[in-house]
This record gives structure tokens, C-alpha cells and sequence, in this order.
């Protein structure tokens, strides 16, 4: 990945993690086109006020200009600017605030208006620093570095998490233990009045620790609850005691029980259908947690802080680092609901005797719509989350996704519902089309939909499609990965026929005009 990085100032070590080239200073004349990425980090300059006002809103022309010229398919990075440094003896004089929140509007006015543009805001980095460790004035005289170059490091792991945020690479679940983790004490010896929960410290830490975690529960985060204890004596305290705040029913997955953490935590992902890999476990004893890292080493296992008035600063840490994201799609925001609706589904399933009978029941709604301004940010986050049911696993962010609308390509998005609830966005196809023919570049659906044979009605659908739009012949390729095995001959039960065969990877045909394609009547579909 090649970036190009349009700067007012020495940043270059800053960046010297990435492949990248850099403009000079405040020159935009030049826009390197092999680029896969671009950055805009200019620094507020250090002058007097009235020169620092006139060049912030001279940046603002210049980053309005290079916005048009970049191509529409790339991803421009933006930094937000902070004021570090001024000589300020008027206190009401706001001069430099107002023109560098100016500024910063007009960041967010441009990814408003440009898909590709990400603003990633600079002061949540700046705000770990006090004021004076932000220049080192040597540097800045010697070789006009705005920034002191000591943060460098620290600068380059928070701009690396910046960007699996953007490219949505989050973990999925926090799986919690309980006593001394979620409340101080352990519940089965101090009992529920013994435990500390709410009032003064430490029991208010630990309702604060609770806090951020259904905060983020609210921001998509799978929440789940591995803890070796009698499930009587925490329903108890889920139902009785009066600080608490993550009750049962925000849980999506428990194991209370005195099994292996191990075993549960495996079990925990067998149940929601997740990798290990997209799990975060706390856990305030060291003795579990080491088992976790020896025995599931997928699992990410953070120390956890050993006084309680550490443990706001602990989850924040946890946030940035593990559950960034740039945005949230509506599917984000009921992640839990979803996969506890998920579970419903399973249970239901046991009662059926055949499978078409436990499908009936379920009266599923399969709904495809096409891309728009709702919906991309879903649809890419799919792309680079989605393993198990993907074809060719490509990771798309939405500049790319719009590239193939902009191409006059098919991007569709799949929604599901039945009589348990929404699903939401869960599949995915992009198609490229050409003249009478389609490739399928993208097929996926995401596991919480999986077991129900949607991919059938899926792409049965699609292929209907293309033979009334007059396409021929429909190629597809199977690219394998350690974990989409399970679709390895998906399109050979699909009625394609097999081209080309190589060790991980398959190409497939359709002649369209040799086939008649019928949608079962399991699924009622339409189109939005």
C-alpha cells in the first residue's frame, strides 16, 4: 500500500512505518497517481495570530482543491488540527479557536461530500500529551518539525489503529468473568450484600467499569459472560441488587458454571457462530487468563488492572485498540438483540422433525437492495469482516464498493427477516457486467444467517435477474482461505459448471440460455 502525504511541515518520521512518499511544504501542484492512499496532515504553524488565521484559512482553499482532484475510488485520510503553541494574553480573543474549528468543519463538510474522504480527529492522539511535551523547539528550529519527535512511536501504533478502524478490522465479543472483574468480591462467599458494586469506592469504579462496557454494547460490541460460579447467585444479583447495570438479558452468550474457561470461551464462539480471533476476554485472575493465552491463543487477552480506579483508563485503552470503528451501520447498533434472536432460532430448530418444516416455520423475508448512501459503509464492513461464506474474501472499503456502482456494476446487499426478528444487511454480491456477460466478483453472507440454504434462494435470484437483463454467460471463482472451506463447491451445487482448477482455486460457468432457475417457495423475496 503506497500513501502520499500532502504536509506543511518535517512529519516524515512520523509516517516512516508506512510506504509513502510526501509533498513538499504547502505545495499541492503535484499529486503522485500511482498512490493507493492519500493524507492530509498540515499543523497549525506557529506565527503570529494573525498569520496563523490567514494560512488556516488559506489550508482550507488548498484542501478543498486537492478533494476534486483526487480520484473517487482512493482514500483520502484527513487529519483534524489543534493549536499547540500560540502567545495568547487575551483571554476573550477567540480569533484562533474560531478559525481552526472553522477549519475543522470544513473537514467534515468535505467527507460529507466526498465518500472517500475519512477525518480522523488528531486531538483524541494530542490529548494523551501535556502541552509541553509536544515540541521539542531543537527539532522544530533545526528541521521545522512541528511535533516533537519522541511521540513518533506512539503516534504510528494510534495511526495503525486509525486505520483498521476505517477498514473495520474490530474485534466482535467482550467476553467477561465476574467477581472482582464485573463487582469486587466474590459472590458466592460475601454474598450479594458483601460484593462491591455502587456507593463509594470501590464499588462506584466498578459501576463506572460497567458503564463503558454497555456503552459499548451500544456501539455494536457483542457483550458475553464466562465466569466459574452458581448461576443462582449471579440471577441473583442480576435481579436484586440495585447498582447493577449489565443485567442478564444485555449478554448475549453465558457460561456461569465451574468448567474450563477454555472450554467455555470455545463454546461462547461455537454458539454465536464467531471466530476466536474476534474475541477480547477480561479477566481479573492471571492463572485464567494465561490459561486462555496458552490454550486459545486466537483469543486476545489483555492484563487487567490490579486497583479498581484503573479501570476506566483500562477499558478506554480497550476500545481504541480492540473495538474502533470509523462508523456505525444500523446492523452495529443491535448486534446483541441479533445474536440472542440467533439463539431463539437454534432452539426453535430442535423442535422440527425435517428441515423444510423448521424453514416454513421460520416465514423468511429475504430483501435485496441496491447500493446507496444507507447502506455502504454495511456493505463494506461485510467485505472485510466476512470469512466463513465468502468466495473470494476481497477486502473493499467504500470507495472501492462505489467504484463498481460508478462502473455500472451490480453492488446488491441482502436483507433478512423471520418471525424472530431482523437480521439486517447479511449478504452480500457484487457483479460486474460486461456487454452480455457478468463476473461475479463478490458473494458472501454473513454467519449469523448461515444453515438456512439463503445463499440458494440468493444467487438463484441474481441468476433470474441476469438472464431477463440479457446476459449470456455468468464466470464465478472460488479463491480458498483457511476459513471458507465450507464453500469450497458452493457453485458446483449451485448448477455451475466447473472451468478451471488449480490448487486453491476454482473458475466456474454458466450459460444462462441452457437454464431455468426457480426460487424456492421457502422464502418470500423482493426487491426494495
Amino acid at each position: 500500500m503506497k500513501y502520499f502525504i500532502f504536509r506543511n511541515m518535517t512529519i516524515e518520521r512520523f509516517f516512516q512505518n508506512l510506504n509513502a512518499d510526501f509533498s513538499g511544504y504547502e505545495d499541492v501542484s503535484v499529486i503522485d497517481e500511482q498512490a493507493d492512499r492519500y493524507i492530509w496532515f498540515y499543523l497549525a504553524p506557529i506565527a503570529e495570530n494573525h498569520i496563523i488565521a490567514e494560512k488556516v484559512s488559506y489550508y482550507v482553499e488548498l484542501i478543498e482543491m486537492i478533494a476534486k482532484r483526487i480520484t473517487p475510488g482512493k482514500m483520502f485520510i484527513v487529519f483534524t488540527m489543534k493549536c499547540v503553541f500560540t502567545v495568547q494574553s487575551v483571554l476573550s480573543d477567540r480569533m484562533i479557536d474560531d478559525i481552526v474549528n472553522t477549519y475543522n468543519t470544513s473537514l467534515y463538510d468535505l467527507a460529507s461530500k466526498y465518500g472517500n474522504i475519512k477525518v480522523l480527529d488528531f486531538s483524541r492522539f494530542l490529548s494523551n500529551y501535556k502541552s509541553e511535551e509536544l515540541i521539542d523547539w531543537k527539532y522544530y528550529f533545526i528541521a521545522q518539525m512541528g511535533f516533537n519527535p519522541m511521540i513518533a512511536h506512539s503516534f504510528q501504533e494510534w495511526f495503525i489503529a486509525q486505520i483498521e478502524a476505517i477498514e473495520l478490522k474490530r474485534k466482535k465479543c467482550l467476553v467477561l468473568d465476574l467477581d472482582n472483574t464485573l463487582w469486587g468480591g466474590i459472590v458466592g462467599e460475601d454474598g450479594i450484600e458483601g460484593i462491591s458494586l455502587g456507593g463509594d469506592y470501590p464499588g462506584k469504579a466498578f459501576s463506572v467499569f460497567q458503564s463503558l462496557i454497555l456503552e459499548l454494547s451500544n456501539q455494536g460490541i457483542i457483550l458475553a459472560v464466562c465466569s466459574k460460579n452458581n448461576i443462582e447467585d449471579v440471577r441473583q444479583i442480576w435481579k436484586q441488587h440495585p447498582d447493577i447495570i449489565l443485567k442478564e438479558e444485555l449478554f448475549a452468550a453465558l457460561r456461569v458454571n465451574w468448567n474450563n474457561k477454555a472450554d467455555n470461551i470455545s463454546e461462547i464462539a461455537q454458539e454465536l457462530n464467531i471466530g476466536l480471533d474476534s474475541m477480547v476476554y477480561l479477566d481479573d485472575n492471571p492463572t485464567e487468563r494465561e490459561i486462555i493465552k496458552n490454550y486459545l491463543p486466537e483469543v486476545t487477552v489483555p492484563e487487567f488492572p490490579e486497583q479498581p480506579y484503573m479501570l476506566p483508563y483500562f477499558l478506554k485503552k480497550i476500545a481504541q485498540r480492540y473495538f474502533s470503528i470509523y462508523a456505525l451501520t444500523e446492523e452495529d447498533k443491535f448486534k446483541t438483540k441479533q445474536y440472542k434472536q440467533n439463539t431463539e432460532r437454534m432452539k426453535s430448530k430442535e423442535q422440527f422433525i425435517d428441515m423444510d418444516s423448521y424453514l416454513r416455520s421460520l416465514s423468511m423475508q429475504l430483501t435485496v437492495e441496491r447500493l446507496n448512501k444507507l447502506n455502504i459503509a454495511r456493505f463494506a464492513q461485510m467485505t472485510q469482516k466476512t470469512n466463513q461464506f465468502n468466495l473470494t474474501t476481497p477486502r473493499y472499503n467504500e470507495s472501492d464498493i462505489q467504484t463498481f456502482e460508478d462502473k455500472g456494476h451490480w453492488v446488491y446487499g441482502l436483507r433478512v427477516k423471520d418471525r424472530f426478528g431482523d437480521n439486517g444487511i447479511t449478504g452480500l454480491i457484487i457483479i460486474a457486467i460486461n456487454d452480455k456477460n457478468a463476473y461475479l466478483d463478490t458473494l458472501l453472507l454473513s454467519c449469523r444467517i448461515l444453515g438456512k440454504n439463503i445463499e440458494y434462494a440468493f444467487i438463484t435470484y441474481f441468476l433470474n435477474k441476469l438472464k431477463l437483463f440479457g446476459i449470456e454467460k455468468v464466470k464465478a471463482l472460488y479463491i480458498r482461505t483457511d476459513k471458507n472451506t465450507q464453500v469450497e463447491s458452493f457453485y458446483e451445487r449451485a448448477g455451475f459448471k466447473l472451468d478451471k482448477c488449480s490448487v486453491n482455486r476454482k473458475e466456474y460457468i454458466m450459460n444462462l440460455n441452457r437454464t431455468d432457475f426457480v426460487l424456492s417457495d421457502l422464502y418470500k423475496m423482493e426487491e426494495a
